[in-house]
C-alpha cells in the first residue's frame, strides 16, 4: 500500500492535536480481552524473534505491552497506542501511551512497545501514579535488538527496559521521549 506524503502530513496534523489520543483510542477501543490477546500474542512475538527478551521477561515484575503503537510525523508529530500489563502473564491494567513531538521529521509507522518494569520500585510507582511521563518516575531504558543480545543477570540494573519492535512503515525515531503513559478503563 503506498502513503503519499499528503496522507502522512494529514495524519500528522490529526495525530499532533490535544484531541488526538482520545480520537484513536476511541477508534480502536478494544474491549479488555481483545487488548489482553493482542498485547499476549505481541509479547510472544516480541520473546520468540529476540530471545533475550524472554531473558528479560523472566527476571521481570510485570511487563506493559502496547502492540501497536501508530506514529506520524510532517515537522509536528504525535504517536498513541494502548496496552496491557501483565503480572505473571495475568492482565492487571490497561494503559495508553501518546505523545507530541515538533522539530525535522517526516513519516509514518506503526510498531509495538513492550516495557519490563525489573524493580517493585518501578512497578508500585506505576500502580501508584496510574502511569507516569517518560523522563519522570523510574529509569527507562530503550534496549534495540544488538544490546538485547548482551544481556545477563549482571547487566540487569535498571528500573524499566523498553523493547520497541515489530516496526511497520517509514519513521527513525523509536524513543519514549515526549510520551505519557496513562491508565485507562476499556469496555467489557
Amino acid at each position: 500500500m503506498q502513503i503519499s506524503r499528503r496522507s502522512l502530513a494529514v495524519a500528522a496534523l490529526i495525530l499532533a492535536s490535544p484531541i488526538a489520543p482520545l480520537m484513536v483510542s476511541s477508534a480502536h477501543a478494544d474491549s479488555r480481552e481483545q487488548m489482553t490477546a493482542k498485547a499476549l500474542s505481541a509479547l510472544h512475538d516480541l520473546e520468540a524473534s529476540q530471545p533475550r527478551a524472554r531473558f528479560i521477561a523472566r527476571h521481570a515484575k510485570a511487563v506493559l505491552v502496547f502492540p501497536s503503537i501508530l506514529k506520524a510525523g510532517f515537522v509536528f508529530g504525535g504517536e498513541t497506542g494502548n496496552g496491557v500489563l501483565l503480572v505473571h502473564g495475568k492482565p492487571e491494567g490497561y494503559y495508553n501511551l501518546s505523545g507530541g513531538s515538533w522539530g525535522l521529521q517526516i513519516g509514518g509507522q506503526d510498531f509495538a512497545y513492550a516495557l519490563f518494569f525489573m524493580t517493585d520500585h518501578a512497578l508500585d510507582y506505576l500502580r501508584k501514579s496510574d502511569g507516569f511521563a517518560a523522563g519522570t518516575g523510574p529509569s527507562i531504558t530503550v534496549i534495540n535488538s544488538g544490546a538485547a543480545a548482551e544481556a545477563n543477570t549482571t547487566t540487569l540494573s535498571q528500573d524499566v527496559y523498553a523493547f520497541p519492535f515489530n516496526g511497520k512503515g517509514l519513521m527513525a525515531d523509536l524513543t519514549l521521549q515526549g510520551t505519557k503513559v496513562t491508565r485507562i478503563h476499556p469496555h467489557g
